[in-house]
């Protein structure tokens, strides 16, 4: 779902643009962004991509069953009127 690499990269980039004189604590500030943000994004209601897709398919699925099944109603209401 969340993608570690991602996170890792993030908190590298925010390492590497840290001053010279706090370069030295880049290690454990890494660390300690990587940690903040794995946990501020679990904190999100998010899907993992191939969870979203299987949902859109579903919803897919179940349009075309419902545009199926108003066919049918309309075809049933038309042979209804017809016959009165």
């Amino acid at each position: 779902m969340i993608n570690a690499k991602k996170i890792e990269d993030l908190a590298r980039q925010l390492s590497d643009n840290l001053p010279v004189g706090v370069k030295q604590f880049a290690g454990e500030f890494e660390e300690r962004s990587k940690h903040i943000l794995q946990q501020q994004l679990l904190k999100l209601d998010m899907v993992s991509r191939e969870e979203f897709e299987v949902q859109q398919h579903v919803l897919l699925k179940t349009r075309e069953k419902l545009e199926a099944l108003q066919a049918q109603v309309e075809a049933l209401e038309a042979k209804l009127r017809d016959q009165a």
